[in-house]
């Protein structure tokens, strides 16, 4: 198996923007300002991008906004002691410091007319700034450099509440405010004193001839959090453009973006749905923190609290990708195949979105390729389970708000959005929530094989309920239709607690329940599709109880071609019965917590589970084995879903991970096979090597293949049998390739050299190959075979470790000393017991001779 996952992480930063994709400008939670050069390489990098520039403390408190100017000299930052700083990017240093905010600086706009040929202000840059004092304050910029502070030129006065959001036309004439305050005030900066429109604005400072007059006040109904001006040839469908349109956005408490006519003061469109308030909390997490407007795209980005990132075509008006910042504990998963089946779509496309219930209200649809995402709204609390319907085209949830809805794809004609999903059913009638829920999987109608007929939700209130879906649409036509009621064939009494689990067998004729009183249950379903004059009749029939295991049953699934059922248990088992007489086949144990998920794979050969113990396992169920486990998983595993072609494995935690498992096995297959063959290759060549006398050739292709024992067996030969008392190693040839081999294989050859010398049996042939290597080479030679053996491995992994190679000689001397010292001690201790032995010979000899005498 092969691991691809998406992990997606909240990080401490605070603010930050991004300049001219040249530099990333990052204000941390620790004070310190660090400025990052964005690399230019499309290819992704391994290595971390370490900062050109750190101010380890820019501010005395956090800062909570930046800007930077038009053209990317400036940036300005405001903290939340009131104070404002302006920094020279390129050099890292503040020109201005500005004080007497009331409070949090809430936004900063730069002020430098780009469009000068109607309107000029004599080249001033000017900063405008707003505090939670609910006053914006305009400052000179083109003045000498400060670093004490310096008045503002005027104050503006009206909003009732912290404003959020500035901004400047090109032409530098109007000023864009809105706030917290529900208003949005439109500026004149160019008007002049004492005129009769005069409003809100106080002149400071020698330059009386500026003074900004407040000409428009508009009510947006809602809490502005951002706002900026549209260019004025931004290509709107349906709205007139020019030179003297004030056309802004704005983003707020409702979490939809509303594009404006600034002189009417009317909602040209809205992109994104205005959320209904359900919890205040929920509310919270939607609304919209920030937005950003890239004008050389023509798109609109919206930043919301949940941490949800969603893009926007101005030009189209329409949802074009949506980022999911932060998923929270998935509970659920399963794959979909929107377009599946469709003439004009590869067949072989299948499960190409999967969707995932995340401790939350909405549902998140991910497109596989791209991870494009969409929240599907409805519920109004925690979804807990999902499911798919026939060929994976309709999703079915079940939420803590006692209901169930049914999810189509959108049609083309009813959605902006290149894709979606609408809710195009309701099941409502459990009395708490619905925590199992199975589609069925055949399809009802001839010609129509993505159609399921009916479905069944379990409940906390024990009952299991049966709902007839032959009436369907199969596409949601309008997402803001009302959904339709579905109606309730039957409601079976099941188990005495709560049920965990539901699934329907491949051909429809079963149901089995999983529930907290350790039990599974099997029933026959008897459905009969309605008619005219008739209604449609479902009911279920109890056949048997697998009973056997200790704690509560989490997961049930049929086998897709055998008739078998497999149960997984807070017993920290998976357990396979029978379904001709409920009993239990095999017993599979591994896992240290409850097992939560299991389904079957490889034509139903193996079973693949999840558990509470952060892991996936993959047994075969002939040997009752453990042939695989998956780690990458930190808290429970929740869900588990498995794609039609069984090559894909998706697994969600507690953690917030969704990891992608892909089957490798045919790929590892062809890998092994081909490794054997060349090394029966390489064999073949070292043989023939060694025949023709070619060391040179016999001893690279040994280093190359990591064979040290091929490469002792050469070396014991030579030694013992081809004695050369000319050569250091027995032969002249074999010490010529030590004395011009190079670098990295005399590394090599060193480190195999070390651990022959561990061992008494091959420590003579080691001492041998070492003898000769310090006696052909340098000092100055040896080190720089480990510089290159150093060099080689930077190649291959992409990452320089420092010091590497005289490490690694360091390491090779520490091991070579006490084992040479020993052998020395060892030969020195046999020369001694040698002398004895001549002695006793020699008295021995000396008395024979006596007795002759």
């Amino acid at each position: 198996m092969s691991l691809r996952q998406c992990k997606i992480l909240d990080s401490f930063i605070s603010t930050l923007k991004i300049i001219v994709s040249i530099h990333l400008l990052v204000f941390t939670a620790s004070l310190s300002l660090r400025i990052f050069e964005i690399p230019t390489s499309s290819i992704p990098s391994q290595k971390l991008v370490h900062p050109v520039r750190v101010i380890s403390r820019a501010h005395e408190s956090p800062v909570h906004v930046c800007k930077t100017d038009a053209t990317s000299t400036y940036l300005a930052s405001g903290s939340a002691d009131g104070v404002v700083k302006v920094w020279d990017i390129r050099n890292g240093y503040v020109t201005h410091v500005f004080k007497g905010h009331g409070g949090i600086v809430s936004a900063l706009a730069f002020n430098y007319p780009q469009d000068i040929s109607s309107v000029t202000q004599g080249g001033k840059m000017r900063l405008i700034t707003a505090s939670v004092d609910t006053r914006i304050r305009i400052f000179d910029l083109s003045a000498t450099s400060n670093s004490s502070g310096g008045k503002p030129e005027a104050i503006l006065e009206g909003h009732f509440s912290v404003p959020r959001g500035l901004d400047v036309s090109l032409d530098g004439k109007w000023l864009v405010s809105g706030g917290r305050d529900s208003v949005v005030f439109i500026w004149d900066l160019l008007s002049k004193p004492g005129s009769t429109e005069h409003v809100g604005g106080k002149t400071k400072g020698k330059d009386k001839a500026f003074a900004p007059t407040l000409v428009k006040t508009i009510p947006v109904l809602e809490r502005v959090e951002a706002l900026g001006l549209l260019r004025p040839d931004e290509d709107l469908t349906g709205t007139t453009s020019g030179p003297d349109c004030i056309r802004f956005y704005t983003g707020g408490e409702n979490g939809a973006i509303k594009i404006w006519d600034g002189k009417d003061g009317s909602v040209l469109f809205t992109l994104g749905t205005e959320h209904t308030k359900i919890s205040d909390d929920q509310e919270e997490q939607r609304q919209i923190i920030d937005v950003i407007y890239i004008p050389m795209l023509s798109n609109i980005v919206s930043i919301h609290a949940d941490q949800n990132i969603i893009l926007h075509s101005l030009s189209t008006q329409s949802l074009t990708r949506q980022l999911i910042g932060y998923n929270d504990e998935i509970v659920d998963a399963t794959f979909l195949s929107p377009n599946f089946p469709s003439p004009s779509v590869n067949p072989t496309q299948d499960d190409s979105h999967l969707a995932l219930a995340t401790n939350s209200s909405l549902i998140r649809v991910y497109s596989t390729n791209s991870y494009d995402a969409r929240l599907l709204e409805g519920h109004t609390d925690v979804v807990l389970a999902l499911d798919q319907g026939v060929a994976g085209r309709l999703l079915a949830s079940g939420s803590k708000d006692r209901s169930a809805r049914l999810w189509a794809p959108l049609a083309k004609k009813s959605s902006h959005a290149e894709w979606g999903y609408g809710c195009i059913s309701i099941c409502e009638g459990h009395a708490e929530s619905v925590g199992a829920i199975a589609l069925s999987r055949k399809a009802g109608t001839p010609g129509e094989i993505d159609r399921p007929q009916f479905m069944f939700t379990g409940s906390q209130d024990r009952t299991i309920k049966m709902w007839d879906l032959m009436d369907l649409p199969l596409i949601c036509e309008d997402e803001a239709a009302e959904p339709l009621r579905c109606k309730s064939l039957t409601t079976h009494k099941a188990h005495e607690k709560d049920i965990n689990a539901l699934d329907i067998s491949p051909n429809d004729k079963l149901l089995v329940s999983g529930s907290q009183d350790r039990t599974a249950k099997i029933y026959a379903i008897d459905y009969i599709s309605g008619f005219p004059g008739r209604p449609p009749r479902g009911e279920l029939k109890l056949l048997g109880t697998c009973k056997g295991h200790k704690r509560g049953v989490w997961t049930v699934r049929f086998g897709k071609t055998e008739r078998i059922l497999a149960t997984g248990s807070g017993d920290k088992t998976v357990k396979l019965w029978s379904l001709d007489d409920f009993s239990c086949l095999k017993t599979f144990e591994g896992h240290t917590n409850s097992v939560l998920r299991v389904n079957f794979l490889n034509a139903g050969l193996q079973v693949v589970s999840a558990a509470s113990d952060g892991l996936v396992k993959l047994w075969d169920i002939k040997t009752e084995e453990c042939v695989a486990t998956l780690d990458n998983h930190e808290d429970k595993v929740w869900a588990l879903a498995v794609s039609n072609d069984e090559r894909r494995i998706v697994s969600g935690a507690a953690d917030s991970v969704v990891t992608f498992w892909a089957d490798c096995t045919e790929e590892q297959d062809e890998e092994n096979e081909l490794a054997r063959a060349d090394l029966v290759q390489k064999e073949q060549d070292f043989q023939n090597y060694l025949s023709l006398h070619d060391y040179r050739r016999a001893i690279q292709l040994a280093l190359a293949m990591q064979q040290p024992g091929r490469l002792l067996s050469l070396f014991k030969n030579i030694q013992f049998t081809d004695v050369n008392v000319d050569s250091l190693t027995g032969r002249t040839s074999v010490d010529e390739v030590i004395r011009t081999m190079g670098g990295s294989d005399l590394a090599k050859l060193l480190q195999f050299s070390r651990d022959w010398n561990t061992n008494a049996k091959t420590s003579r042939v080691a001492q041998g190959v070492i003898y000769a290597i310090f006696k052909l080479r340098s000092a100055d030679d040896i080190m720089k075979a480990f510089r290159d053996e150093q060099g080689e491995a930077v190649f291959a992994d992409g990452e320089m470790v420092t010091g590497r190679g005289g490490s690694a000689l360091n390491e090779l001397v520490d091991a070579l000393i006490p084992y040479t010292e020993r052998h020395l001690s060892r030969m020195n201790k046999l020369v001694q017991d040698s002398y004895m032995v001549d002695y006793i010979l020699g008295e021995m000899d000396d008395g024979m001779f006596d007795d002759m005498v």
